[in-house]
């Protein structure tokens, strides 16, 4: 589907290539561009600002963690660059598309295309065979099944799983599994990467190789933000971004991180 998106500044965005009319290249405009986001939640007769002014720009190619301990909003904000959740206030640009002025079923399509996710608990469908599970994003794409299925076993393959194919999820370890979901996050092509808590139900062994994995996609281009409460997972990453009570309170390197 090649659908253009037209906002009220004259600018045209297409969902399939980011291209983007009034901007000199897409290159140069970061994918991701947050700008004062206000997320807010009615508690009874009380207000919960989860994010509080949230102003980020991260470009093409950066490997960011979000780190925060449970409550800060760090999640919140996952959903929202996600495109799983709007904010109340503020905009969200991605790759060129102002999402803020999407439909909930163009939100879909964003999340299908161009964004592919790494969950904590896998998320893979335990009846569907591992190649299966790797295929669905090219499903609901409409892509053809010769296709998929070369696609999705290039992917296995790159995670060293393509002998693992014709497997049960339930027939793999923890960190293999993990493994099925990067490739599920990769054969749809995305923009951007992302990843939460990626190693929160493994041991540290295994952490480490998917953290390993997770690195090596970033050395190949890939844009990858990682959400997650332990600094030390954060430090992976090349940039941190640190948020307490809904407030970025650090955006610097790692380096600079770990001096704090």
């Amino acid at each position: 589907m090649n659908e253009t998106f037209t906002g009220k500044d004259n600018t045209d965005s297409v969902l399939e290539t980011g291209k983007t009319v009034g901007l000199d290249t897409a290159m140069e405009a970061p994918l991701i561009r947050l700008i004062d986001i206000h997320k807010t939640y009615k508690m009874g007769d009380e207000e919960v600002h989860a994010n509080d002014g949230i102003t980020l720009d991260i470009a093409r190619g950066e490997f960011v963690a979000i780190v925060g301990k449970s409550g800060s909003g760090k999640s919140t904000l996952m959903n929202i660059i996600g495109a799983l959740d709007v904010p109340t206030s503020g905009s969200y640009i991605l790759n060129g598309i102002d999402t803020g002025r999407m439909s909930d079923d163009k939100l879909a399509e964003v999340r299908n295309k161009m964004i592919g996710f790494v969950f904590q608990q896998y998320n893979l469908l335990p009846k569907l065979s591992v190649l299966e599970n790797v295929e669905l994003p090219l499903m609901y794409q409409g892509v053809k099944e010769k296709e998929r299925r070369e696609r999705a076993l290039e992917q296995l393959q790159k995670v060293g799983l393509g002998d693992k194919a014709n497997n049960l999820p339930k027939q793999l370890s923890g960190g293999q599994q993990q493994r099925v979901s990067i490739a599920r996050a990769l054969v749809g092509r995305p923009s951007l990467i992302l990843a939460d808590e990626p190693t929160g139900a493994l041991d540290s062994k295994t952490s480490k190789e998917v953290l390993g994995f997770i690195r090596q996609l970033n050395a190949e281009g890939n844009t990858v933000i990682m959400i997650t409460h332990d600094p030390s997972i954060a430090m992976n990453a090349k940039r941190i971004v640190n948020i307490i009570d809904g407030k970025v309170t650090f955006d610097g390197s790692t380096e600079e991180y770990a001096e704090l």
